[in-house]
């Protein structure tokens, strides 16, 4: 059987990763989100098990030191990391899994994983950027210039990553991403794997 493959979705915040991501897993049943850990409260509308595994920093820091993380990283005061047992089981069983991550995890993942496929979510302009936070209206002035400086930081590693998506208009951005998951099952490599017979028998005639 075929290995699944493992995508690496990161990007500043407010670039749209999490809409992004949504749209790719309403159209591609072969993927599944990874559910990270992670320290930080919910959000409204939120729950848990479904957009992220909640717990206490206490329970997060005694996994990390069990060593149950894939990758792990600290992102504006909160704690998340992505369970390894989890990722290995799917991947053996052929089901493509995308994990949306920061650079951080991003680059501990590769570490593990070096044929991971990584996608990095751009917005148009820095103007927009700060004009998506701003939008959200759930945080403090002190709050989106510190994910702004951040943003900076993030997008300096873009050269990290496989593929890259200007998130401008929503509708293209989401042919993008759904596109190039489809062309990586298409390399050689994998299609000579999953499908070992057919290629056999068509080259025999």
């Amino acid at each position: 059987m075929s290995k699944g493959k493992l995508f690496i979705v990161a990007g500043p915040s407010g670039a749209g990763k999490a809409t992004l991501v949504r749209a790719l897993l309403a159209a591609d049943s072969n993927v599944q989100l990874s559910i990270s850990f992670t320290t930080r409260a919910p959000r409204e509308g939120e729950a848990d098990g479904r957009d992220y595994h909640f717990v206490s920093r206490e329970t997060f820091l005694a996994m990390v030191d069990h060593g149950d993380f894939l990758e792990h990283a600290e992102v504006h005061g909160n704690l998340y990391g992505t369970s390894q047992t989890w990722i290995n089981e799917v991947i053996a069983k052929g089901q493509d899994i995308l994990l949306e991550i920061d650079v951080q995890g991003a680059q501990q993942v590769r570490r593990h994983f070096a044929e991971a496929v990584g996608i990095f979510i751009l917005p148009p302009s820095a103007e927009v950027l700060e004009q998506r936070l701003r939008n959200r209206g759930t945080e403090s002035e002190e709050a989106i210039l510190r994910r702004l400086a951040n943003a900076r930081e993030e997008i300096s590693h873009v050269g990290e990553f496989n593929y890259v998506i200007i998130n401008e208009h929503i509708d293209q951005a989401v042919r993008d991403i759904i596109g190039i998951v489809r062309a990586e099952r298409c390399h050689f490599a994998s299609q000579a794997v999953r499908h070992n017979a057919l290629i056999n028998a068509l080259q025999k005639g």
